[in-house]
């Protein structure tokens, strides 16, 4: 089910709330993503606790357990093929994961740098991307001209090399008279392979022109201006056009697929022992879990092991002294399992210690998948999230673990 995923460095402060704002919807907006965190947390010397004795009266077992499913998005690819037709342009697979619709204008600076941005997340994800490319002609003097280019090189199978030109050398040409525009392109074709005076017949041609009017003609029904752009959504994204940004977009809506539409399975016996072993790129870590103290979170924690969630995640968070994170196949901080479920704070169970496993969460009753570890004693985070295990060796190894090094499996031991 589950594949190894790329790293990627998570730059949180260390005055952040272990999993705080993390989205509650499938998508989360810019601001979800960019709020900042509130908490001051203390830093000391971390230390090696002694297993938490079991509690003498077990929990009675669920026969199922309860949680919160939360909205995902909806599988839009019929909806994207709508605007696949002799206007537009694609690049990338058919069945990729993630489709981004753009509306641009060649002369329009923020398409340049929404262009940019694109092509380097194209570059991250080359078989998990498929962009489909429309125009949105906007005022500039030479737009028309740009678009003529661009389809002129299509004509000669090379629409992707011209619209690349066309954005990275924008600053060139976007001072050009309209009149020197031309000539401009001729040069630029001839250095691109284009057979350059088809090119330049073929901008002024019947075919071009006829392409050219059917764009000006749907724009004129439409009071949008470029860039405009689409991400696996019927909504236009909104957020920041930075390669991070995406970047961090794009891994969410790829993690849609592997995500959970129903509460996790009932896994576990809470009458007897279970040991986790987190494999690590530094070594392992033995893990005790409480399931007669955090029933829940066990549960959960042991249903995802077994399915492969954890395999080959990053910790995407790493604070020296402080906590360690993981959880989050995305690797932006911000993926969930497809879920919610309660909050489980036992009174006797404290951060007082280094080495309790905990989950992370956005507020009460909302654990995920995400867990956190202390690497020192963190009272100031007492009574606000569920701690449902204990490290019983491998401290030193979480603590010598960097952002975006790998979880390579959880292994679950039950006795």
């Amino acid at each position: 089910m589950m594949h190894t995923r790329s790293a990627r460095r998570s730059d949180r402060s260390r005055q952040s709330l272990p999993g705080a704002h993390l989205p509650t919807a499938a998508l989360p907006t810019a601001a979800l993503l960019t709020a900042a965190l509130v908490l001051i947390l203390a830093a000391c010397a971390p230390t090696t606790p002694a297993p938490l004795a079991p509690s003498p009266t077990p929990s009675p077992t669920p026969f199922e357990m309860e949680c919160t499913i939360l909205p995902y998005a909806l599988d839009v690819s019929a909806t994207m093929s709508a605007f696949i037709d002799e206007s537009a342009h694609v690049r990338g697979r058919q069945d990729a994961p993630v489709t981004m619709l753009v509306f641009t204008d060649f002369q329009c600076s923020g398409c340049a740098v929404l262009a940019d941005a694109i092509t380097q997340v194209q570059a991250d994800h080359p078989d998990d991307l498929r962009l489909i490319v429309r125009y949105l002609p906007d005022t500039g003097d030479k737009s028309l001209l740009a678009m003529q280019a661009a389809e002129a090189a299509h004509l000669q199978g090379m629409f992707w090399e011209m619209y690349a030109l066309l954005f990275t050398r924008q600053p060139e040409w976007y001072a050009l008279a309209p009149a020197d525009f031309p000539a401009w392109l001729g040069e630029q074709a001839d250095d691109l392979g284009l057979d350059a005076a088809r090119f330049l017949s073929d901008m002024s041609g019947e075919e071009v022109q006829a392409r050219l009017q059917a764009v000006i003609d749907t724009a004129a029904t439409l009071t949008l201006s470029p860039p405009l752009l689409y991400l696996n959504s019927t909504s236009p994204y909104s957020g920041m056009a930075d390669a991070s940004s995406l970047d961090q977009m794009v891994r969410l809506a790829m993690l849609e697929a592997d995500k959970f539409h129903t509460c996790p399975r009932w896994v576990i016996d809470p009458q007897k022992e279970y040991l986790a072993t987190l494999d690590t790129t530094r070594g392992e870590v033995v893990l005790q879990l409480f399931p007669q103290k955090a029933l829940l979170a066990v549960n959960n924690f042991i249903f995802l092991a077994r399915a492969g969630w954890y395999d080959g995640i990053t910790f995407h968070r790493t604070e020296a002294d402080f906590v360690i994170q993981t959880g989050d196949p995305s690797a932006t901080g911000y993926g969930n399992p497809g879920y919610y479920f309660s909050s489980e704070l036992a009174p006797d169970l404290t951060f007082d210690t280094a080495g309790m496993l905990a989950m992370a969460n956005v507020g009460q009753d909302t654990n995920g998948s995400q867990f956190f570890i202390n690497l020192a004693p963190t009272p100031q985070l007492n009574g606000q999230f569920t701690i449902f295990g204990q490290v019983l060796s491998g401290l030193e190894v979480l603590q010598s673990l960097s952002a975006g090094e790998a979880l390579i499996h959880v292994t679950i031991d039950e006795r």
